[in-house]
């Protein structure tokens, strides 16, 4: 098959997408998470896992492990598709988040650029920050998961009054 018949120039009247990772590092009873800083566009002031755009030439988990390196340097092991999500921002195009799990065996870190600061947060205490707000639903259900654990499928949404709407696939 060549490259003209993977049909990416058929955009008319279709919803596109952003392809994004998040993902969360862990080590021991910690999780690695960054409170945005107050001046960036998405979640300022937020706690929220590592992650950004995949870039042209990378996949999901190779974009995971760079954006992991890049705010945090942090190498990382143990790297974990754990969710999808198809993000709908009303808009002619949305988002797919790609929600990662990965662990560090250190929790020394090397970061100097000014997305937000990098918290080491004690598991039993990230229900107490000010998180980005569907975190609160799927850090349990991430913590629950194990190495055998099928990855999740969600889509996103926002209803009238702006609020967020989740609906996750249930395999029957």
């Amino acid at each position: 098959m060549s490259q003209q018949d993977q049909g990416a120039d058929a955009t008319q009247g279709r919803w596109l997408v952003i392809p994004r990772t998040l993902c969360f590092v862990f080590h021991g009873d910690r999780v690695l998470l960054m409170k945005r800083a107050p001046h960036r566009r998405i979640f300022p002031n937020y706690y929220n896992g590592l992650g950004g755009h995949l870039e042209r030439n990378e996949d999901p988990a190779s974009c995971a492990v760079r954006e992991i390196r890049e705010e945090s340097g942090a190498d990382v092991t143990d790297l974990r598709l754990r969710g999808v999500y198809n993000i709908d921002t009303a808009q002619n195009n949305g988002i797919v988040l790609y929600i990662f799990t990965a662990q560090a065996h250190t929790y020394t870190l090397n970061y100097s650029h000014d997305e937000g600061t990098l918290y080491w947060v004690p598991i039993n205490e990230i229900h107490q920050l000010k998180l980005v707000e569907d975190l609160e639903i799927i850090l349990p259900k991430i913590l629950e998961m194990n190495e055998c654990t099928i990855p999740f499928s969600a889509h996103l949404s926002y209803d009238t009054n702006d609020q967020l709407v989740m609906r996750f696939f249930q395999e029957e």
